[in-house]
Formats: C-alpha cells, sequence, structure tokens
C-alpha cells in the first residue's frame, strides 16, 4: 500500500455507507479501512451484517436507517452493491441529499488507479446479456497460456477487489465479467479494451426499459479498444457512437479487414494481423455458434493487448467450459438431458434449443420484463412438448397458445399459484401440488413431466429462458435439482402417458 492513494485521500476519516452486505459488499470493507475510512453497512439480511461486523464494519438495518433518514446525508460516500436498482428508497434518500453514490466496480477502478495495492492492472472487460462467464474464463484461459499473471473476477464470482488485494500471484490483468447493474453504477471505469457480446432484452424491470440497459452495456466501450459482436443486431448497432479510439468486430463469417470471424474452419485475425490463424474452430468448448462467438471475442479482448496467436491457441484449447451451461447430464431411455439452467433469459435458451432437432422444454422463472414470442415463434418447430414452472410460467404459456397451439404443455404449480388455467392452449396439462412442496419436489415432477412427454431420439432441455430465484437459491441450485432428478429416472418413465 502506498502513502498516498491518490483522489482517494478524501476519504480519510470519513464515513462510508455501504448498501449491501452480500458478497460484494463485503469485499469493500477493507479497502474502505486501509483507506482509512469508517465503514457501515446497511442491509436486510441480519446474519449478513453479523458478518460484515465481524469484518470490523459498523452495521445497521435498512429499515432502521430508512427510519432515520437524515442520517443518510452524514455519510461522504455511499458505495452500493449491484442488486440495488436506482430507485431503491435509500439511494434516493442519499440522491437527494447530495451524497455521491458509487457502485462496487466504480469503488474498486478508483482504489486500482490511486495504486492502494500497487501498480494499476491492466482490466480486459465482458458484457453482453449472454456468453459473459464463458468468454471471460475463457480470456483467462488464453492470459494464463500466455504466461500473463491475471484473475477472472466481477461478475463471474471473484471481486474485483480481492482481485486487486490478492497478492501471490499478484495479477497484473484482470479479465473482468460486468453486468449491466455494475456496468450502471461504474461510469469512471476506462479498461484497455471491453467487449459487448450481445444486447437482448433482460433485466428491464431493473433498468426501466430497453435503452437504459444498452446505455449500461456500451459503458464498456468507453476504453483504448472497444470488441464488438457484429452478428447481433444491437451490439453492431453501436459500432458508429463507439467513444473507444478504435473499434472492432467479430462475426461468424469471414472476417473483412478490421475484424476476427471464422474461415476455412478456423478462427481468423484480420483486427490485428493479416488473416492470422489463431485456433481451429472444432476445438472450442463449448463447441456450437454460441461457444465460437465467445472465443473469437476472448481472442479480440487478449490481441488487443498483444497476445500472440499460439497463445490464444492453447487457451481455448484448454478452456473448460463451466456448470449449467448446456451440460449434458443422462441419457436415459435414448432420450438426452441437457442442463442449461444459466439459460436466465429467452436469447441464451435459443442456442440450446436449436442445437437439437427435437425437443421438450423445461422453462419458466422470473422473465425480469423479457417477452417470449420471438423465441417461441422460432423454435415452435423442434418443440416434442413443454414443462413449465416458476412464477412467470403463464406469460410463456400465453406465448406457446399464439406461436405452438399443437405443442402438448404441461404446467406444474403448487396451491398458491393461480391463472395458469386460463391459458388458450388446448394441449394444456395442469399438475398442482400442495402450497408447501419445496423446489426440489417441485423440479422432481417437472422432470418426470418432461420424460413422459419425450420419446428416443428427443432431448430434455433446462433453458428457462427466466431467472431462478423466484423458487431456487442460484441458476446453480436450478440446475443441480434438475440433475438430481434426472438421475433418478429409468427407461419406464420415458414417453410414459401419451396425453
Amino acid at each position: 500500500m502506498t502513502e498516498e492513494h491518490g483522489g482517494l485521500d478524501w476519504l480519510r476519516g470519513r464515513s462510508v455507507l455501504v448498501a449491501g452486505a452480500g458478497v460484494s459488499g463485503r469485499a469493500t470493507i477493507e479497502p474502505l479501512r486501509d483507506l482509512g475510512a469508517h465503514v457501515t453497512v446497511t442491509d436486510s439480511n441480519v446474519d449478513a451484517l453479523a458478518e460484515c461486523a465481524r469484518l470490523g464494519a459498523a452495521t445497521v438495518p435498512i429499515d432502521d436507517l430508512l427510519a432515520e433518514r437524515e442520517r443518510v446525508a452524514e455519510f461522504a460516500l455511499v458505495v452500493t452493491s449491484p442488486g440495488f436498482r436506482p430507485d431503491a428508497p435509500l439511494l434516493s434518500v442519499a440522491a437527494g441529499d447530495g451524497v455521491p453514490i458509487w457502485g462496487d466496480i466504480e469503488f474498486s477502478w478508483h482504489v486500482d488507479r490511486a495504486g492502494l495495492y500497487g501498480p494499476p492492472r491492466r482490466w480486459l472487460v465482458v458484457t453482453g446479456t449472454n456468453g459473459k462467464t464463458t468468454t471471460t474464463s475463457m480470456l483467462h484461459s488464453v492470459l494464463e497460456a500466455a504466461g500473463l499473471p491475471s484473475l477472472a473476477c466481477g461478475n463471474i464470482g471473484l471481486p474485483v477487489l480481492d482481485a486487486l488485494r490478492q497478492t501471490e500471484p499478484r495479477a497484473d490483468v484482470l479479465a473482468v465479467e460486468l453486468s449491466s447493474f455494475q456496468l450502471h453504477w461504474a461510469p469512471s471505469v476506462r479498461p484497455i479494451a471491453g467487449a459487448i457480446l450481445n444486447i437482448a432484452e433482460d433485466h428491464l424491470d431493473w433498468h426501466g426499459g430497453m435503452q437504459p440497459y444498452i446505455d449500461a452495456k456500451a459503458r464498456a466501450l468507453t476504453g483504448e479498444v472497444a470488441v464488438l459482436g457484429l452478428d447481433d443486431e444491437v451490439a453492431s448497432s453501436l459500432f458508429s457512437s463507439s467513444p473507444a479510439a478504435r473499434t472492432l468486430g467479430f462475426r461468424l463469417g469471414v472476417p473483412a479487414p478490421g475484424e476476427l470471424g471464422v474461415e476455412d474452419g478456423y478462427l481468423v485475425d484480420r483486427a490485428f494481423a493479416d488473416g492470422e490463424r489463431l485456433a481451429p474452430a472444432d476445438g472450442i468448448t463449448p463447441p456450437g455458434p454460441a461457444g465460437l462467438m465467445d472465443a473469437l471475442a476472448a481472442a479480440a479482448l487478449a490481441r488487443a493487448i498483444g497476445v500472440p496467436p499460439a497463445a490464444v491457441a492453447a487457451g481455448l484449447a484448454a478452456h473448460v467450459v463451466g456448470p449449467h451451461r448446456a451440460a449434458h447430464v443422462a441419457d436415459v431411455g435414448g432420450v438426452t438431458f441437457v442442463d442449461d439452467s444459466k439459460a436466465t433469459n429467452p436469447h441464451a435458451a435459443r442456442p440450446s434449443i436449436l442445437a437439437h432437432d427435437r425437443v421438450v422444454w423445461i422453462a419458466g422463472g422470473l422473465l425480469k420484463g423479457a417477452r417470449v414470442d420471438d423465441l417461441v415463434r422460432e423454435v415452435a418447430g423442434r418443440l416434442a412438448g413443454a414443462v413449465l414452472l416458476g412464477r412467470d410460467a403463464r406469460q410463456i404459456a400465453e406465448s406457446l397458445a399464439r406461436h405452438a397451439p399443437e405443442v402438448p404443455v404441461v404446467t406444474v404449480e403448487t396451491g398458491d399459484d393461480a391463472g395458469v388455467s386460463a391459458v388458450p392452449q388446448t394441449a394444456m396439462h395442469r399438475v398442482v401440488l400442495p402450497a408447501d412442496t419445496d423446489s426440489d419436489a417441485v423440479m422432481g415432477v417437472v422432470v418426470r413431466e418432461a420424460a413422459a412427454l419425450a420419446t428416443a431420439g428427443d432431448a430434455v432441455v433446462l433453458a428457462p429462458a427466466a431467472a431462478s430465484l423466484d423458487m431456487f437459491d442460484s441458476y446453480g441450485h436450478r440446475g443441480r435439482s434438475f440433475a438430481d432428478a434426472v438421475g433418478r429416472l429409468d427407461e419406464s418413465d420415458i414417453s410414459r402417458t401419451p396425453r
């Protein structure tokens, strides 16, 4: 730690409020204390606040703080976790009192630039509606193959602040996955290179509409090099307005000058070289168009800091796909079961469904304002059936009724659910469980119903097109619950009862 901390010296001896006691909130405590600030953490989760207290922070329940709202004006800064919406009552009070509000990524950027934990790192930022985690892990693999001390951090799991504090080994390059929430609260970040993979409807309830969501994603383009997915209509439309010193793109087809793409079975670089082959396309994991696009984006970011082609090839070859991303679970009675629980919006669910000729689709959860009509219209011809669960199952059922009325649909509901039966779907069947049925038991019924709709050669695909938090702790919990339920099947469960 240096004696002087640049633009953060003003925090010494001042009181800072951390909004959110989760992983990102806890990660701010030690750096703030290292800066000499007095740290208070607020949250509604009492257990999480107790953990923050053990880390040396003062704590206050958020309801108590809002009950004495004049206390908010006493803080010099609010550092917010990304889950807090801009219109959250606490942040509205802070803004009204003129208290600066930084996201944890904004704070991380200032900590890094100030040299609190040594010379500033090179940030390579990855964002997009889908593929962020896969691209970030691919990028990290490539950086490791190049011998560059690096860490994957941000939305991928390791808070950026924890990456900055890590000294053995010290990371000189950060592969930073950022969500739209994090980018919204991080206007100062200027990466060496930033990529937007794609942009589709997601988190519209949080952002208040599509344009604010796009604007948040576009903050990844404010550095030296901007990388855009040219096959995505919205991402590619940002090319002309990109503020980066250099903007380039990637596509699945043959790349033009200034692009990366695929030609003669290879990933090819015409942005940083004259048609240099980077890696064989058939060696990319995960396979398929989505995996290739993620690999091209990772390659572009790595090439932006001079990583040689051989390291790109080695890193992509070494990459192993993460769990719950179109993962093969089992084959039962000639039916393939696939866990793509990470497909938390319609855009993400699309490639998993299109990867199979006939699919029994398991979907539902929290749509977060996204529409499913375009997806259903595109995949209708592949659907052998659909099994729906979760709070927004009705919206998916209505879309299937409009665009795939002959597809058999089963809704699995708990007793306190209501209204799905009103959907005008001639092939609809309802399974109503007791109101106190836990989520794992619900998934067990869902999987059995899906198996009953499937025949040999079909794929049962969990690609929910929706978030998980209405029923499950996380998309990982949802995926594990699916895999456990599949493990209890046998061949007698396949094509069990024709509807």
